[in-house]
């Protein structure tokens, strides 16, 4: 029997390459020999963008555009739509029954973002609430298998410990536990060396970039401030364009040969951001193309996307129907 998977992103702007290196290239992969569903949470994406509502809805089809560029076969992996499955909504205010608030401020994950957002005390009641969100997204499809960054394992673990409460609420086990699958690439930073990469922050280069945009991303990359000369020796830590070659250039050797030169001097910046772009260019010139003709076809998007739903509904009301009984909340059936 396959493996359930369960994966995701919100759609607040087209993808970029830190989700291409941190998941897509793996769930490609992945979803000829697993059983895997693929979540646009655009509810989740309202909770930091309520808002800007036109910010999420106008960008569903991007992502889904995107998943299929870089190899997403809908044939196989199912594709829905978060807020057109009623019972996510339902398992999250039946799980915000088992979680306290206190349990939820103390959230790693939470923490971090509440911090990076600066909030302050105007925390949306939905942002706070994520993880229950997060974790009825798991349940719904008794997911066993989640590919997360290390930034999400408090996510992992607070879906753990919701199964582990609803199960003895119903004296039986009704959720399964999942298990986290990280990427083999750790998160990619921006170009600018931030460790984030955001559009919002203008440091990403998405998967539809131009071949304009590339180039200008690629010259803004954050290098050694120090390597003033061609002849001084360069540092490798924290340079961008070495992070970027070890993620996307094929032939390791070389780029480790590089590195030597580098450290070693003689070996100047310009010439390794034209390695860099010319490696980016030949990656993302096949999925901007492909990205293009999807985007031309919204009918064609908009169909894939109800047919995944559709069969999500069906598996998602099963799991909810299960918890109420867990709740004995189930009088009409």
């Amino acid at each position: 029997m396959k493996q359930t998977i369960l994966t995701g992103d919100r759609p607040t702007g087209p993808l970029h390459l830190g989700h291409y290196v941190g998941s897509l290239k793996h769930r490609v992969e992945l979803q000829h020999s697993h059983s895997q569903t693929i979540l646009i949470a655009d509810l989740q994406g309202l909770t930091d963008n309520g808002h800007n509502p036109e910010k999420v809805s106008s960008n569903i089809l991007n992502v889904l555009a995107d998943y299929l560029a870089v190899g997403i076969d809908p044939n196989v992996t199912t594709i829905c739509l978060q807020s057109a499955l009623p019972a996510l909504s339902e398992l999250t205010m039946y799980y915000s029954n088992l979680v306290t608030v206190s349990r939820l401020e103390r959230n790693p994950t939470v923490k971090t973002e509440i911090a990076s957002k600066a909030f302050g005390s105007s925390i949306p009641v939905g942002f706070l609430n994520y993880p229950v969100s997060q974790a009825a997204d798991i349940t719904a499809f008794k997911a066993t298998l989640v590919p997360v960054g290390d930034d999400q394992l408090p996510m992992i673990e607070q879906t753990n410990e919701i199964v582990r409460k609803l199960n003895s609420v119903a004296d039986k086990q009704v959720l399964v536990e999942c298990k986290p699958l990280l990427s083999e690439t750790s998160r990619l930073p921006g170009v600018d060396g931030k460790a984030k990469m955001s559009k919002s922050l203008g440091n990403a280069i998405a998967l539809g970039s131009s071949e304009k945009e590339i180039t200008q991303a690629v010259r803004k990359m954050y290098t050694d401030p120090d390597h003033l000369r061609i002849e001084d020796p360069g540092k490798i830590e924290g340079n961008m364009v070495f992070t970027y070659l070890d993620a996307f250039h094929k032939d390791t050797d070389m780029v480790q040969q590089l590195k030597a030169h580098y450290q070693e001097g003689g070996l100047g910046d310009s010439k390794l951001k034209k390695i860099v772009e010319e490696t980016l260019q030949e990656l993302l010139r096949p999925i901007r193309q492909r990205r293009t003709e999807y985007l031309e076809d919204k009918a064609e998007l908009i169909n894939i996307l109800k047919q995944g739903t559709l069969k999500s509904r069906t598996e998602t009301d099963l799991v909810v129907n299960e918890v109420k009984s867990a709740f004995g909340l189930n009088f009409f059936s």
